[in-house]
Order: structure tokens, then sequence, then C-alpha cells
């Protein structure tokens, strides 16, 4: 008995050990990155791989130097105390500073390139989404013509989105009366208990993100987009656009240390059928929750007058 619980124990043993190399050998190609979601995000993802790619090479042509220089020019080896000395040799220093300034300016050009991809805006998204950050929680607005009245709202003149400048409003569609979800610490996730409010969004369409803080600095984090954008208070307003690709409920948090209760600044990204996002904004029309969550606080006109980025 003894020996058959043994052999069903190291069986077992294998079997898990053999199953998580699995999945993490399928998971090793993103190095750490979550599975992206967005049409978006694989940019993000092979810059990130780039990245460790260009910090591999490099570091194991370090690595072999060191052990190179450790082995062959060991004292034990050459029996010589003090090896010749070399001082002012100037091609291995015009080497070991143009080298670092290629790879750095490399690295540059292919964040920039993919920076500039990534904050480039259109000129007229499918959905505009608000969000508010606030101690300690997350307020959406959904800037949306709800009821298909035309007549009905006006998200440009509303005084409840006036923190937003006039070349991100001109993009409100006609007619926007607009809903929300405002949460607290303690909301959960009806599907699946996470803790935050969720955040709806149709799949396969551009979402454009407006981003406010009624408070303190937070930062807009959803994990699987992998990418973040800070929210201010009184200075800027930061917007991003994505398309999600991939229906489900993602994780998102605040990347921001913005208090004591900064870690229970967390939310939910629900992607959903374009049919399935509208039933969810009538929902929260039929809840009374019309209108909007006050954007934040009044931005400074220094900023409010920046050089506007290209549409």
């Amino acid at each position: 008995m003894r020996r058959r619980l043994t052999q069903a124990s190291g069986t077992g043993l294998v079997l898990v050990t053999t199953s998580g190399c699995e999945a993490t050998w399928r998971d090793f190609p993103r190095l750490g990155m979550p599975t992206p979601v967005t049409e978006e995000a694989p940019r993000i993802l092979s810059l990130w791989q780039g990245s460790w790619a260009a910090a591999l090479t490099v570091g194991a042509l370090v690595w072999g130097l060191i052990i190179w220089a450790a082995i062959f020019h060991r004292r034990t080896r050459t029996k010589v105390e003090v090896p010749p000395q070399s001082r002012y040799n100037m091609p291995i220093e015009v080497l070991y500073t143009v080298v670092p300034l290629i790879i750095v300016s490399v690295l540059f050009y292919f964040t920039a390139r993919d920076e500039a991809e990534l904050l480039e805006l259109s000129e007229n998204p499918a959905h505009t989404v608000g969000v508010v950050g606030f101690q300690w929680s997350w307020a959406f607005n959904y800037v949306e013509d709800v009821d298909g009245d035309a007549e009905t709202g006006d998200a440009q003149a509303d005084p409840d989105m006036g923190i937003v400048p006039d070349r991100y409003r001109d993009a409100f569609p006609s007619g926007a009366e607009g809903v929300f979800d405002a949460g607290v610490p303690g909301a959960r996730n009806p599907q699946n208990g996470n803790p935050g409010p969720t955040l709806w969004l149709p799949k396969g369409e551009k979402v454009r993100f407006v981003l406010s803080s009624r408070d303190v600095i937070h930062s807009f984090w959803v994990l699987p987009f992998l990418m973040k954008q800070d929210v201010f208070p009184g200075h800027n307003v930061n917007v991003f656009e994505v398309t999600p690709t991939r229906e489900g409920t993602f994780r998102g948090k605040c990347a921001e240390l913005c208090g004591v209760d900064h870690a229970r600044m967390l939310f939910n990204v629900k992607v959903v059928s374009a049919e399935r996002y509208r039933q969810h904004l009538r929902g929260l029309a039929d809840r009374g929750q019309r209108g909007f969550v006050p954007a934040g606080i009044e931005i400074s006109d220094p900023a409010r007058n920046d050089e506007p980025r290209k549409l």
C-alpha cells in the first residue's frame, strides 16, 4: 500500500508539474504581460518584447565578457600577480560610448513611433466614455444618445462635462443626454464578485476615454489593454482610444498611489456585443442614472489653451 501510495503521489506530482510547465511555456512569449484584448495592445506587446530582446542581448554580451575574463585571465592560469594595465585606450572608450548611444536611440525611436500611434485620435469615435477618478472609486459617464432622440440632450453644453476641452466635446454625438455609473469601494461585479464598479464596452467599436479627477492624481489602468494614463485634477485631460476585440470581464485598477485607500480603487471592464451594450445603457437610464457625474476640478487656463493634438 505504501509503495502504491508513493507511485500515485509521484504520478500526480509529474502531472501537476508538466501541466504547469505547459501553461508557463504558452504564456512565456508575452514575458509577463496579460493577453491583449484590444486592436492597439499588440503594438505595446511588440515594443515590450523588443525591449526585452535588446536587454537580453546586451546582458548576454556583458555576462559573456565577464565569464571570459574570469576564466582566461585568472591569476592561477597566467601566474601573473598584476596583469598589464591599459589606460586611455581611445578605440575602446569610443566603443563603450557610441554603442550605448545607438542602443538608446533605437529604443527611443520605436517608443516614440508607437506612442504617437497609440495616442492618435480619430475624428469621430463610435463611443465616448468620461472616466472620473475620485477617492476611492471610479465613475463612468457614457456620452451616448441613449433614447435615439436628438432633441432630448446636449452633452456639449452640459455643465457637468464643462472641464472637457472643446476639441474633445466636438466629438460628442448630437442629442447625447448620457447615462452614468458611479462606484464605491465596496461595489462588486455581480457575475464574478470582483471588487469595484463595472465599465461596459462594446466589442469591435472604437471607444474614446476622457480622463478627469475630482481630487488628486489617479491613473486609469485596464490590465489587458497593456497601457495606462494618468488622471489629473484641474490641470489636464488625458485622452486615448481603444477598440476591444474580445468579449469578457477584465480587471482594472488605479496605478498611482493616491492616498490611504489607493488599493481599493479597483474596477472591472466588461466587453460585450454592441446590442448588449446598448441594452445596458438603457438599463442605466431606466434606473434613473441619467446625466453625468461632475467631471472634476475646473482646468486652469494654461492647460485649457495648450496645443491641441492632431485629430
